[in-house]
């Protein structure tokens, strides 16, 4: 029975921004708990080693072109998903960063930011409901991170996005729910990737870092495996509305700021 509660056989996942990081981490946990995939980046080229690697775990992978910021390619992208089958899951991975002194930050990044992580997960949330209503049952995890509910120096307009999914996925949590779909966040703390290397590589920050986190470590991308697969099973059936925060316990105490980070880079 409890093994059968995560199973995930027969089923298909959107996982948008899985060409690397954790949103492959996460297609991959999917795969390997059972899921079919459909897997999204902006260039679709991008995808060809990730979709080799994860149709090597015996599951049919599928690719799409999606960029967050453009309506069409919202559409489009949900409309191919859909060419082979129903989706019954979707990961709202796809994001992006700008690392700036609040300051330094211009129109253009907050509009990027927010377009992208806010604006962009609605819109596919709202384009993949679409095909669950009628079907009564569905599993949208919209990706937030620990900054959904706590602040942090340098990040304001990643802060107000990522504290705006989780608003917006208690919203949508309680609008769906009557229809059988579940809508959850699942945030991640400090886990490194490409966006934030450079804060890595700053010995002095991370050791900053890691005595704030009660685990005493920053995240493993497999730390989100168990997550991932609990809230798109029948496991989290009776769950939604929903932040599922894997971060080690630093959400329970960070009441400082981070350091800053010397080097001004802006992160895409």
């Amino acid at each position: 029975m409890g093994d059968a509660l995560f199973d995930l056989t027969g089923r298909r996942a959107l996982v948008t921004g899985a060409s690397r990081g954790l949103g492959l981490q996460m297609a991959r946990a999917l795969a390997r708990a059972g899921a079919d995939l459909v897997i999204t980046a902006r260039d679709i080229a991008s995808l060809a080693d990730s979709c080799r690697e994860l149709e090597s775990l015996g599951h049919v992978v599928e690719t799409a072109a999606l960029d967050l910021r453009s309506e069409s390619s919202i559409q489009a992208a949900v409309t191919a998903a859909m060419h082979h089958g129903s989706i019954d899951i979707l990961v709202n991975n796809a994001g992006c960063n700008i690392r700036k002194p609040a300051l330094d930050i211009t129109w253009d990044d907050w509009n990027t930011v927010l377009d992208t992580n806010l604006r962009g997960t609605f819109f596919v949330a709202q384009a993949v409901a679409r095909t669950m209503l009628p079907r009564g049952r569905g599993r949208i995890i919209n990706i937030g991170s620990v900054t959904s509910v706590s602040g942090y120096a340098g990040l304001a307009p990643y802060c107000a996005s990522r504290g705006g999914v989780k608003q917006l996925t208690m919203s949508l949590a309680d609008e769906f729910g009557p229809h059988g779909i579940t809508v959850n966040c699942l945030a991640p703390g400090w886990f490194r990737t490409a966006q934030n290397d450079v804060l890595y590589r700053d010995e002095e920050w991370l050791a900053y870092l890691v005595d704030r986190i009660p685990l005493r470590r920053p995240g493993r991308a497999d730390d989100l495996d168990g997550a991932v697969v609990f809230l798109a099973s029948d496991a989290s059936g009776y769950v939604t509305g929903q932040t599922l925060l894997v971060d080690g316990g630093i959400s329970t105490g960070a009441t400082r700021a981070l350091p800053k980070n010397q080097g001004g880079e802006t992160v895409r």
